[in-house]
Formats: structure tokens, C-alpha cells, sequence
């Protein structure tokens, strides 16, 4: 399982190839980790699942965690692409359950 989970990692960057996402920037790495870089910055966490059929990229899901600049603070992404289109859905995950939940979806476009 582990080396699937490995496998899918070192393809998945291919799904976003530079894309921005409202002040989102989605991009990869030059050191070609197969992890993918939001702002720049690695996600703690990284899931990959292709939507319809296997090595269809124009049809996958991609979820990171991703810390913020505030202790205790992270952002819950989903990036979505089905039939070539993206979005990305943000929430803001807190440690106190009882803050109010921050939620936003930006339409991503391919950027060079």
C-alpha cells in the first residue's frame, strides 16, 4: 500500500502543472518529489485519486494539509478537476472547535 501511495504521489503533480487558484498558486518542486507546493510551501499531508479511470488526468481529486502562519491554524484543501476543469475548496481548520468555519472555492487556471 505504502508504494502505491508512493507511486501516486511521484505522478500527481502533473494533474495541477501550475495552476492559480484565487491567492492560491499551485505548482511543484525542482526537486521533483511528487509533491505538490501551495504558495510555495509543501503540504504536511497529500492524497491522490484519479476520478474516472486510471492515468486520466483531466478527471482527479487531490487533498492537502497545509499549515498557516498562526500556531494551530491549517488550511484543508480539495483540488477537483473533472473533464479538465479545476476548482479548489478551502476550508480553515482551527484547533477550537467552536470557532466559526471559514470555507472558500477559487476556479483555478493554468498559469506558465
Amino acid at each position: 500500500m505504502k508504494a502505491l501511495v508512493l507511486f501516486l504521489c511521484a505522478f500527481s503533480t502533473a494533474a495541477i502543472a501550475d495552476s492559480q487558484c484565487g491567492p492560491f498558486h499551485l505548482g511543484t518542486s525542482e526537486k521533483n518529489d511528487g509533491w505538490a507546493r501551495i504558495n510555495g510551501a509543501k503540504p504536511e499531508s497529500q492524497k491522490f485519486t484519479f476520478l474516472k479511470a486510471k492515468d486520466d488526468y483531466d478527471n482527479v481529486k487531490m487533498q492537502w494539509m497545509v499549515p498557516t502562519n498562526s500556531p494551530g491554524h491549517w488550511y484543508g484543501m480539495d483540488y477537483v478537476k473533472k473533464d479538465g476543469k479545476a476548482i479548489l475548496n478551502v476550508q480553515l481548520v482551527q484547533a477550537n472547535m467552536n470557532a466559526p468555519r471559514v470555507y472558500g472555492t477559487y476556479d483555478c487556471k493554468k498559469v506558465n
